[in-house]
């Protein structure tokens, strides 16, 4: 993108990630981790054309940010690192792109380093992306002093400067390249006949070629249809074969007018089209950024009508009215006012009072709804543990304002480890996070290792008669409970029951019963965790006509509990984890390898593409930060979702330290209160 705005002369010089000065990467986060972590808007012209630019996160813990980018753009451009390869990432941004059926280029930058394969990842991405992947320029001298291009289309080798500016001479093909790049023409007027079938026609009529015009008509028409898909060579950091790819941007890239009609719901739900030429306003929000000294921004696509500063639009999405401020373009983090938007185009505005990340904003009485994006769901966690006791309104609140421009984490309070948990989908991404509580809201946390939940349960069926009885200076206390358990299928929680007959306890006191066995279950008996799974029965008791109440009944019932439970061979149960894995063919050994010595256990391996997916159930213990561990073991290759499966037993010498553990952690808080 940078290359991008130099060579069209929207920025005066290209800038580096390394001293921070690019357009794109300017939050003070993505300065710090040398990474893009934001979409970030940007605009140039070329060939008469304006191009909006959306630069995209690529790093794993990021990529999903993408995705409201995606949902308004008109096609997408991958970047593929000379060097690296594909990677995870790479598939994921096209499975993205392809679900919201945009037109694709791929750029392999960083021809300028040692080592650069371009003409295996033209294979690889034909054998991951199907055969339409078709090369436009091809590096002739990629590696340190990469500065020559075979450029397909126009037959002609061109010559970089070497000093960065991007001046260039061309010179026209001969010898074996000239064989070369007619194999490639008669192979792209082949692919460009079958996209249609006038030009089929006049392919076959003249003999198996067309004229320039035809083939460059033809060009837009099967790259819209995905016929092919463009790749193009370039070094970026050195302006070599940027202006060949805004080229073809121009004039072959997709335009609004290319997506005309999308769908959209109306106020009864019925699916709907939106034209493009409809008269009314309709934008959609892909991305809401809070800054300092600037407010909130929301950033839209126009998808019909026009839009200017101060208008009234209704949210279709949250049923209110809203007046839009002044209407801004964006350059990264420069903004400039403009007094008009319309169909197509991209702009930002401010401090919006209702308007969230996904909402449709419509001329008033129109109440259109363009689709929301589905975010993938977070896949790793963390508790925050606050440095400042009493913050915890203040933490609710930051994290609420950052998940409105960040949908891909999420966080809850989980009552039953009682840690306030934070989910993302990687460590870096919550370690971002964090830095953002502290640097806005002046929030600190320390993000550890949730506990794990575990429950506890019994084996065997066990009774209990227990007797309260409490005498002192007035009235006293006396309750009998006879009780009997036995354990119930996994995941079907506590039922309590009673089945007394005759006198000797009033039904009065079966709530109370029940009210301390309840309390019992919530403590835990064997190591403080809830209990789970088990059936209790109250079928007998004794009262005293003065000295019953509910309280002893109470005291009663949780204590038959507790020792019928104790005599009920109670054991500890474990979260048990669904792990999908997807993992390049070469590094599955690794990575089942891996999962054994997690105790996981692998259900199936299923092929896809160039890839496998080991489908596996591991203990919730065993994968604390397994997005790490799986980056390492693939050179940040593969990819993983996890849900929750079930509670399975645990291995007995797991079960004894973790119930030692337990009761030396529970009686260090209760000397701490």
């Amino acid at each position: 993108c940078e290359a991008m705005l130099a060579c069209s002369g929207a920025i005066p010089k290209l800038g580096s990630i390394a001293q921070k000065n690019t357009v794109s990467d300017y939050h003070v986060s993505e300065q710090e981790h040398q990474m893009s972590m934001h979409v970030t808007c940007m605009h140039t012209e070329w060939l008469g054309k304006k191009l909006n630019l959306l630069d995209c996160p690529g790093y794993a813990d990021f990529a999903a940010d993408g995705l409201g980018a995606l949902r308004v753009g008109d096609f997408a451009v991958l970047a593929i690192h000379g060097v690296h390869g594909i990677q995870v990432g790479t598939d994921q941004a096209w499975d993205y792109a392809t679900k919201y059926g945009l037109p694709k280029m791929i750029v392999v930058s960083a021809l300028d380093k040692e080592n650069t394969k371009f003409d295996s990842i033209v294979e690889e991405a034909r054998s991951h992306f199907g055969p339409k992947i078709f090369p436009f320029s091809i590096p002739l001298n990629a590696g340190l002093y990469f500065n020559r291009l075979l450029d397909v289309m126009r037959s002609k080798i061109v010559t970089y400067a070497t000093d960065g500016s991007g001046k260039f001479t061309e010179e026209s093909v001969s010898g074996p390249l000239a064989d070369k790049v007619q194999a490639f023409h008669k192979q792209i007027i082949e692919i460009i006949a079958e996209s249609d079938d006038a030009l089929m026609g006049k392919f076959f009529d003249e003999g198996g070629t067309l004229s320039e015009d035809e083939l460059r008509a033809g060009v837009h028409g099967a790259f819209q249809s995905g016929q092919f898909v463009p790749i193009f060579g370039v070094s970026a950091e050195k302006d070599i074969g940027i202006a060949r790819l805004l080229d073809i941007v121009a004039k072959y890239g997709s335009s609004p007018v290319d997506r005309a009609k999308i769908p959209a719901r109306d106020a009864a739900g019925t699916e709907v089209e939106l034209k493009l030429d409809r008269p009314e306003t309709v934008i959609h929000v892909f991305k809401t950024l809070s800054e300092p000294h600037v407010g909130e921004l929301s950033f839209f696509r126009v998808y019909s009508g026009s839009v200017t500063p101060n208008m009234e639009l209704y949210n279709a999405s949250r049923k209110v009215t809203e007046r839009l401020g002044q209407l801004l373009v964006a350059n990264g983090k420069t903004r400039t006012p403009v007094l008009k938007l319309g169909p197509g185009d991209i702009g930002c505005v401010l401090k919006l009072k209702d308007t969230h990340t996904g909402n449709t904003l419509c001329s008033p009485g129109l109440a259109l709804e363009l689709p929301k994006v589905d975010y993938p769901k977070p896949k790793v966690h963390a508790a925050m543990l606050l440095h400042t006791r009493g913050e915890e309104d203040k933490l609710a609140n930051g994290l609420n304002t950052l998940h409105e421009e960040d949908p891909t984490f999420s966080h809850r309070y989980d009552g039953e480890i009682k840690q306030h948990i934070l989910s993302g989908q990687g460590d870096i991404h919550l370690q971002v996070v964090a830095e953002r509580l502290k640097r806005r809201f002046n929030v600190l946390v320390d993000l550890v290792e949730p506990r794990i939940p575990y429950r506890e349960t019994i084996r065997a069926k066990a009774e209990s008669k227990y007797r309260h009885k409490k005498q002192t200076g007035g009235s006293g206390q006396f309750a009998e409970v006879w009780m009997r358990i036995e354990p119930k299928p996994r995941d079907t929680g506590v039922e309590f029951t009673e089945s007394l007959v005759g006198q000797n306890v009033d039904r009065v006191f079966v709530p109370s019963v029940e009210k301390g066995v309840k309390t019992a279950c919530t403590e835990g008996v064997l190591a403080h965790f809830h209990v789970t799974d088990v059936k209790i029965e109250f079928y007998d008791g004794k009262m005293h006509p003065v000295d019953s109440n509910d309280v002893a009944f109470q005291v009663a019932g949780y204590w038959a509990f507790k020792e019928a439970f104790g005599n009920a061979r109670p054991c500890l149960i474990e979260p048990i984890f669904n792990v999908e894995v997807q993992v390049p063919e070469e590094f599955i050994g690794a990575v089942m390898g891996d999962i054994s010595s997690r105790r996981g256990k692998i259900v199936g391996v299923d092929a896809d593409g160039a890839f496998q997916i080991v489908k596996a159930t591991i203990p919730q213990k065993e994968i604390a930060k397994y997005s790490t561990v799986l980056r390492a073991l693939t050179g940040g290759r593969a990819n993983h979702t996890e849900s929750f499966a079930c509670y399975q037993e645990m291995p007995a010498e797991l079960e004894k330290a973790v119930v030692e553990e337990r009761q030396k952690q529970h009686a260090a808080e209760h000397n701490g209160h």
